[in-house]
């Protein structure tokens, strides 16, 4: 089986380490855990890896974000990958730090990314990972935000949610997406230690009872 995952961002240096860039960094984390190369092709930076007999076709576009459909339905249309097997990483302001989402279709949000691939596409009906970024700026700085780079504090946390992003693509690939959103869409992560974590979720239940 074939799938194509597709990291969002913008080209060019002064985006790197960004909010708005977080697709990208996903899909090179991907990159790096399998050993996969990137190269520079027609409308994206393109790596190939194989995970438990699939192979994963991994793009970083490099049209500008706004453009980012014309990379997908390229990439999708060369290597023969089905709109379902296309799984989109992107950033959410409607999503706290801690959260992750994975949805089978769905509206933009007002994101351009990810309105310009349903343009292109003509349909909403492929699956997103959505990172969640948060949403904590002042009135009208929302775009200052979105292409500001994390805060030092912030950044243990985007590396768990990284590592667990990648734990999801994996499930994705292998589980199918029904089974993946019910294991992975009510998780938040967390720098505390697993056992204490699960100590905390064990009190919650025993308070409600």
């Amino acid at each position: 089986m074939k799938f194509l995952i597709v990291g969002l961002g913008n080209i060019g240096g002064e985006y790197n380490d960004t909010r708005h860039n977080i697709g990208f960094d996903v899909v090179d984390h991907l990159a790096v855990k399998y050993d996969g190369q990137w190269t520079s092709d027609r409308l994206a930076d393109i790596c190939s890896i194989k995970f438990k007999g699939r192979t994963l076709i991994l793009i970083k576009p490099t049209t500008y974000m706004n453009l980012s459909g014309r990379a997908v339905l390229y990439w999708q249309q060369k290597e023969k990958i089905k709109i379902e097997n296309t799984l989109v990483v992107v950033d959410d302001l409607a999503l706290d730090l801690d959260c992750l989402r994975l949805k089978g279709s769905g509206s933009p949000g007002g994101h351009n990314g990810l309105e310009n691939i349903q343009e292109v596409l003509n349909s909403n009906k492929f699956p997103r990972l959505r990172f969640g970024i948060g949403n904590d700026f002042s009135k009208g700085r929302q775009s200052d935000f979105v292409l500001g780079k994390w805060r030092e504090k912030e950044v243990p946390l985007v590396l768990e949610k990284i590592s667990m992003s990648l734990s999801v693509i994996e499930s994705f690939v292998t589980q199918g997406i029904g089974r993946t959103m019910n294991q992975w869409n009510n998780k938040k992560a967390s720098l505390e230690p697993k056992e204490k974590s699960e100590d905390k979720e064990k009190n919650k239940k025993e308070d409600s009872q």
